[in-house]
């Protein structure tokens, strides 16, 4: 019994030993396709895709900056240097666009169409283009821009513009004429500045006569000033 005892220990033992290597081989493998970035900051745009390939990574540019580095030089990078990464992975870089030397120009009070054609002009890009209705500007007119004209030492060729849309046109809630006498829904649709289109009898079981049982626009929508109103009356 005890020879049988120490054999099973033994097996235990080796059945152990053959676990923990088998969890440190594929701990290894693991972290054998793992490679660190390197510090790609400060190095030319072809020297950086170099080094990065030399580490079976790949590079992606994410975007373009002013900077007191020269064109095409790395000025930020992501993962970070040093960071441990899997081979194959992409490093984002935001490239050097140099030192600028175009000044903002004013884009306030142009049209929209006029603005994009300047910014093309000037070397510079469109932003983020935002809308808003504005009773004081006319359609399609710059009201807003960032950075602002002249502005210096701006790190980004962007320019963002907020462009008007004109005055709102009055809008009103449609309201629910259904089960009212068409003389009512008449009234009612006159006084919101709404007009009455084209109407037409419907058999309703149960509807008294001469009310509305249909409309269109149905109840709560929104509808803008003028709009026609088509009525359907039990007949």
């Amino acid at each position: 019994m005890q020879w049988w005892g120490n054999l099973a220990l033994y097996a235990l033992v080796l059945c152990a030993v053959a676990f923990l290597s088998a969890i440190t081989t594929m701990r290894i493998a693991i972290h054998g396709r793992e490679v660190e970035v390197p510090k790609l900051t400060g190095m030319r745009a072809g020297d950086a895709q170099g080094a990065l390939a030399a580490r079976g990574l790949g590079i992606s540019i994410a975007d373009r900056a002013y900077s007191e580095l020269p064109a095409d030089y790395v000025i930020r990078q992501s993962p970070a240097a040093g960071t441990k990464v899997k081979s194959g992975q992409r490093a984002h870089v935001v490239l050097s666009l140099g030192a600028r030397k175009v000044p903002i120009p004013v884009f306030v009070g142009r049209s929209g169409r006029a603005a994009r054609i300047e910014l093309l002009r000037s070397g510079l890009q469109a932003g983020e283009l935002s809308t808003c209705h504005l009773a004081d500007y006319e359609s399609d007119i710059v009201v807003q821009q960032s950075p602002p004209p002249g502005a210096a030492g701006a790190g980004s060729p962007r320019v963002n513009l907020l462009i008007s849309l004109g005055e709102r046109e009055p809008a009103f809630v449609m309201p629910d004429l259904e089960g009212m006498p068409a003389t009512e829904a008449l009234r009612r649709i006159y006084t919101v500045g709404l007009r009455l289109g084209k109407t037409s009898p419907m058999k309703a079981p149960g509807a008294a006569l001469g009310t509305v049982v249909a409309q269109q626009p149905v109840r709560g929508s929104r509808i803008p000033a003028g709009a026609s109103v088509q009525l359907q009356i039990a007949e």
